[in-house]
Parts: structure tokens; C-alpha cells; sequence
């Protein structure tokens, strides 16, 4: 009896009070503090700045602040047929499509981002930037592919550089796109010399017939996206585009980072 009354006893009422409230809420706040004095301390140790300009000023999860990103000179080429980038391989390779998502130029925003992504090891920054060329091919509803394949390096230049920034870009777009990348399709064995300073037929020359289809069986009857960081004459994706088609029944388009026109 007597605990039937302690229960129903007013005096004994176990809802919390204010002053319980009060305690609770300088718990949160205390706790909030704490953990802005531990993200204040190891900003200083391992300050997040952004890629592009210095700025602390951005996302936690983001390599670039919203002024940077909004500098972006985008192409929009893969909204649209019959672009800039698919003219490049007019009579060179059959393309279901082809894009670029930024116009690069020298001494640009864009250019000091690549050389962080492909010199000074900033995967982030690449994985970053793929998931942002996935969005772009959602959207524009022209790239319906089965899987990403990276434009191979040879070996050896993949091994001083520690990656293919191709691979980290794709890595980045399956996350968007939700398709798988497929790296061992098609490598590339032999070294080519740099075709920074060579002509058309002279980039022809020195890369025809240095990829070799490893997996053919792999991308039978798919079709599928060649990735690479930037495109400037397209010799290199052509070389490695023909390998690939042929392929029993494979479709290819092709997607980078950006585009250097020459034009």
C-alpha cells in the first residue's frame, strides 16, 4: 500500500524540473564549445584551406571555396551535341558523345589545379572534381554508360607519380554516376615521349599502337566512357578509343576534366 501511495505522492514526481532543463542545456553548450576548441586547434595544426585561392573560408568536405568554384569556367558541352570536343574526333573515332567540363588555359585557376592534382598529390582535389563531372553527366541525360574507364599512364610514370589522376577522377564519378570503373581493360606498357611539342601526325606516330587490351571480354557489349584530365589535340584517347572498339559491340564516349583549345 504504502508504494501505491509514494507513487501517486506529488512530492515524489519523477518528470524533470527547469532547473534539470538548465543543467541539461549548459551540458550541450559546454560540449559544443569543446568540440569548437578541438576543430579551432587542429585547424591550426592541419589548417583546411582551400586548393584554388588559400581561403579557410569553405565546406569541410570541399577542396575549394564557393568563390573559386563560381571562377570555374564551365564549357556545358555536354548538354549539347555536335560540340567543340566531338569535332575534335570527327572522322577519327565513331563517338556516341563527347565532353569537357572547363575551357583550361595557361596561368588560370584551372591550370594551378591540375598541377596539384597530377604533381603534388592531391587526391582529394581529383575525387572532388569527378564527382562533379558525374552531376554534370546526369544532368545533361547524353551519358548513359555502363562503366568508367581511366585513360591508362605507363607503368612507370604511374609509379613515380603514385597514381593515374585519370583513375582518381573516375573514382569520383562512379560515386555520382553509380558505375563501376573497370582499370585493367586496357594498359599501356610502353613509355612515349611527351607530345607537348609535336604535331599531329608526329603525336600519331609516337603513340600508335601503345595500348593493348588486356580484359576485352570485360566490356563486351557495354558501352563505354573514357576518362581523362585534359584534352588538347585527342591523339592519345583516339589511340586507346580504337583499341577499345574493337571490342565485339562496344559504344564509346569520352569526358575530361577540361579542354585546351587550340583554336
Amino acid at each position: 500500500m504504502s508504494c501505491v501511495l509514494n507513487v501517486c505522492d506529488p512530492s515524489h514526481d519523477s518528470r524533470p524540473t527547469s532547473h534539470d532543463s538548465h543543467i541539461k542545456v549548459l551540458i550541450k553548450v559546454k560540449m559544443i564549445r569543446a568540440k569548437e576548441i578541438k576543430e579551432s586547434f587542429l585547424h591550426l595544426l592541419f589548417p583546411h584551406v582551400c586548393t584554388g585561392c588559400g581561403s579557410d573560408i569553405l565546406e569541410r568536405d570541399s577542396q575549394l571555396c564557393l568563390r573559386c568554384l563560381e571562377l570555374l569556367p564551365e564549357t556545358h558541352f555536354e548538354l549539347y551535341p555536335h560540340n567543340p570536343v566531338e569535332k575534335i574526333f570527327w572522322g577519327r573515332l565513331p563517338l556516341v558523345a563527347a565532353t569537357a567540363q572547363y575551357y583550361f588555359t595557361k596561368e588560370s585557376l584551372l591550370q594551378h589545379l591540375m598541377h596539384q592534382l597530377k604533381y603534388k598529390q592531391n587526391k582529394e582535389l581529383g575525387w572532388q572534381a569527378g564527382r562533379m563531372m558525374g552531376y554534370q553527366l546526369l544532368r545533361s541525360e547524353r551519358f548513359y554508360n555502363d562503366a568508367l574507364i581511366p585513360l591508362p599512364l605507363f607503368p612507370g610514370k604511374e609509379k613515380r607519380r603514385g597514381y593515374n589522376q585519370a583513375m582518381i577522377l573516375c573514382e569520383g564519378m562512379s560515386e555520382t554516376m553509380h558505375i563501376p570503373v573497370m582499370n585493367n581493360v586496357i594498359i599501356r606498357p610502353h613509355h612515349t615521349e611527351t607530345q607537348t611539342r609535336k604535331g599531329r601526325v608526329e603525336r600519331w606516330q609516337n603513340i600508335e599502337g601503345k595500348f593493348i587490351l588486356k580484359d576485352p571480354s570485360a566490356i563486351r557489349n557495354k558501352h563505354i566512357l573514357l576518362v581523362d584530365d585534359v584534352i588538347t589535340t585527342g591523339a592519345t584517347l583516339e589511340s586507346c578509343g580504337a583499341e577499345l572498339l574493337k571490342v565485339e559491340n562496344v559504344s564509346l564516349s569520352i569526358a575530361a576534366f577540361c579542354f585546351a583549345s587550340r583554336g
